[in-house]
């Protein structure tokens, strides 16, 4: 066991800690709403968390510290330099949108999203089983207040009751399987869990029965059927920029923490867990796609849309399995990569909801999109490119994005698989395409009013939907940094 303590490794999550504290006892000691304060430092705090893991990623930095509680590795700075911008983003999209709302001082928004996106650093770079729960827990509890924001709403509250509850439920799942892996193998470190697995030294009966308690808690942090009923329930009453927020940055974490648990802990179960996986895949793919069709709130109609994603990233995991050494990697990779450009995707469709809203007035119905490309056509056509990126048509990089994770589960022998992952595909089509019919050929309803955004506002929407079109043009560098980061952090 490794006992010494290296400080450096954690200095992202350090400089998080302590700027979270700095920014909670500004807005507390403050006489007056320090909003734009608070929004400053949070921004200047993400883009040094930003510079800091790029130059750490850039020299190899990596590790174990804490006693093998915390890793650092390509995956790590991958997928926490991919949060900070969700985070970022976030706060600026939402920037103009909870000045105008019942935020109570203001500066809660940005202080529970610090502490969030900490939890979330601790999950992608945990170790341990421990840790990964203590990460867990701490992005969850910042969540379940950023929900609950407003309290005088009861939709808000609403919404963040059931996702307290169902998430106590979850995380006792997850402590239970933790308990039987523990119980099997006498381990909590992730290296010693699988090696212990490998040699063939753990009791088998309790491992699965671990691994099934286990699974069922990863698939509700991710939001897969049939643990989905907290997703259209919380996007819905949430505040629109903290359903960014839990849309974005935590699938991230969840997806992290599934690849460390399962394939680097648990690779040798995975004849027991990648069933699981396929079966959770095709529900997620069919509840999500399926019910969507129905919704005519777009935030419902967004988290349907989350679920049936979801069942593509699982896809990707499952292959896999049997893909053999190189073919894992690239699996793998490539569920990484769909999961990265899912969330890029998700901050331009929500970044729309928000820049429309404004005071008094929530766009949350796809009606309220109506003649969108009267009042602004490039607004309009960033919309088309999220829509058509959500379906999975060229050019865009949610084409490749399917096309990277259906490839290695053809070759791993689901061919069945991936033909109802392309019907449900297809299913799909029909309720992004009519966003696009909305708001293109309906005529808007009401008085037209302008969009309140700010030039940053505007200017990170535009890099937000030109990216969708670039990576799906030039996808190679994103994928070899993911295919990269698999095979380096996982020893594929």
């Amino acid at each position: 066991m490794q006992t010494s303590i290296d400080f450096a490794l954690a200095a992202p999550e350090i400089i998080l800690l302590v700027m979270g504290a700095v920014v909670l006892l500004i807005d507390a000691v403050s006489d007056h709403p320090t909003r734009f304060v608070t929004y400053l430092l949070s921004l200047a705090t993400l883009v040094v968390l930003t510079i800091v893991s790029a130059v750490q990623w850039s020299n190899g930095v990596t590790g174990r510290t804490f006693d093998g509680l915390f890793v650092i590795d390509g995956l790590g700075h991958l997928l926490k330099i991919a949060s900070y911008i969700a985070v970022g983003v976030t706060l600026v999209y939402g920037r103009v949108y909870s000045q105008s709302r019942d935020m109570l001082r203001g500066g809660e928004l940005y202080v529970l999203a610090l502490f969030a996106l900490l939890g979330q650093m601790v999950m992608i770079s945990a170790g341990n089983l421990l840790s990964i729960y203590l990460g867990l827990e701490l992005m969850s509890l910042a969540l379940y207040a950023l929900i609950a924001l407003r309290r005088d709403d009861s939709t808000a509250t609403e919404a963040a009751m059931k996702y307290f509850v169902l998430g106590a439920l979850a995380s006792g799942f997850l402590l239970y399987g933790i308990s039987m892996i523990y119980g099997a193998t006498g381990h909590l470190d992730l290296q010693q869990v699988g090696a212990t697995i490998a040699a063939g030294q753990a009791h088998r009966l309790a491992l699965v029965f671990g691994v099934v308690f286990i699974v069922a808690g990863l698939a509700f942090k991710l939001g897969a059927a049939p643990f989905h009923m907290w997703v259209p329930d919380v996007y819905h009453g949430s505040p629109t920029a903290v359903t960014l927020l839990l849309g974005a940055g935590p699938k991230l974490a969840a997806f992290a923490m599934t690849l460390r648990v399962l394939v680097e802990a648990m690779h040798g179960l995975a004849t027991d867990w990648q069933p699981m996986l396929l079966i959770l895949a095709v529900l997620s793919l069919a509840i999500g796609n399926i019910t969507a069709i129905a919704q005519s709130n777009f935030k419902r109609m967004l988290a349907y849309s989350t679920i049936s994603h979801m069942g593509f990233v699982l896809l990707g995991l499952s292959a896999g399995v049997v893909a053999g050494r190189e073919g894992s990697a690239g699996a793998y990779g490539a569920s990484l990569f769909y999961m990265v450009t899912y969330v890029l995707t998700t901050l331009a469709s929500f970044g729309i909801v928000l820049l429309l809203s404004r005071d008094g007035f929530e766009c949350e119905n796809i009606d309220d999109l109506k003649g969108l490309n009267r009042r602004s056509p490039w607004h309009a056509f960033i919309v088309l490119l999220v829509m058509v990126s959500l379906t999975g048509l060229p050019p865009t990089v949610g084409f490749y994005a399917k096309l990277a994770v259906l490839q290695p589960l053809v070759q791993a022998g689901h061919v069945t698989i991936a033909v109802i992952a392309v019907m449900f595909s297809l299913i799909g089509a029909f309720y992004y395409l009519r966003v696009v019919k909305v708001v293109y050929f309906d005529e808007p309803v009401g008085e037209a009013q302008p969009l309140r955004a700010t030039c940053a506002q505007r200017g990170l929407m535009s890099i937000n939907g030109a990216l969708l079109l670039i990576l799906g043009l030039v996808p190679g560098g994103l994928m070899a940094a993911c295919i990269r980061a698999v095979q380096v952090s996982l020893g594929l």
